[in-house]
């Protein structure tokens, strides 16, 4: 496969990508239709703000720029979320409310990390990078799936199982994250050397990767732990409940 028909396949798949997931979740707030313009807006711009400092070189670690923006882009949105819903009830709710299948079944995307494969046979990509990326994604991918269809099903997977699959997730966008950014020519933190390495996650179109994709993928499954969490406390409400009634008849 050429470096041309590559590039235009990650385009697509990744800007198909970050529409399926900023439609659904916008489609599945408990907001209304002003508030849910007002988040793909803010969505939209944010892809327009990483496209445009992507295509102009802006990412690409520099020996001027103490601190990389492709970092801060990803540590933004995340910092952003996490600020909100700590502050506000009303964010906090409006997230909790996500339907669970829905956070699941969107990392079923993560498929198409077999694009890091490709990359790395086309040698835009090198070290270990492409292949954790690649297969971590494409394992949580796979195992989003199966589980997505349980959970909308009555009764679904336990929740050990959804949270394992969880941590499944977050430790896959942790590693490749650090092997990204330790083998990223220019990097004051690159350790491995290893040809181009990661360099290609700094220009169009694979930085809307760590940009837009990871910190949203970092989101679902911060939202899923905290659901999970809920219902834990849930669970062990209604199962005190009886034992606190007896107590008070005897």
């Amino acid at each position: 496969m050429s470096q041309a028909i590559l590039d235009l396949a990650n385009s697509i798949v990744t800007m198909a990508a970050i529409t399926i997931n900023l439609v659904a979740v916008a489609q599945a707030l408990s907001v209304s239709l002003t508030g849910r313009l007002a988040i793909a807006a803010i969505g939209g711009g944010w892809v327009g703000l990483a496209v445009i400092l992507g295509a102009s070189g802006r990412l690409a670690y520099a020996p001027n720029s103490p601190v990389p923006l492709v970092g801060v882009l990803l540590a933004a949105p995340l910092l952003a979320s996490g600020a909100l819903a700590w502050i506000s009830q009303k964010v906090r709710s409006t997230l909790l409310g996500l339907p669970l299948q829905m956070l699941i079944g969107l990392n079923a995307m993560r498929l198409l990390g077999v694009l890091f494969l490709l990359d790395f046979a086309a040698k835009s990509l090198n070290g270990p990078f492409p292949f954790f990326a690649g297969l971590g994604d494409m394992l949580t991918g796979a195992l989003a799936i199966p589980l997505a269809l349980s959970v909308a099903r009555s009764g679904g997977p336990s929740p050990r199982a959804i949270a394992g699959w969880n941590a499944l997730g977050v430790l896959d966008l942790i590693v490749a994250a650090a092997l990204g950014i330790t083998s990223a020519a220019g990097s004051p933190l690159q350790l491995i050397h290893a040809g181009v390495g990661s360099q290609a996650m700094q220009y169009l179109p694979l930085c809307l990767v760590p940009t837009v994709l990871v910190p949203f993928y970092l989101l679902t499954h911060a939202i899923v732990a905290a659901q999970l969490r809920v219902r834990s406390r849930a669970a062990k409400g209604t199962l005190s409940a009886p034992a606190t009634q007896d107590a008070a008849i005897a």
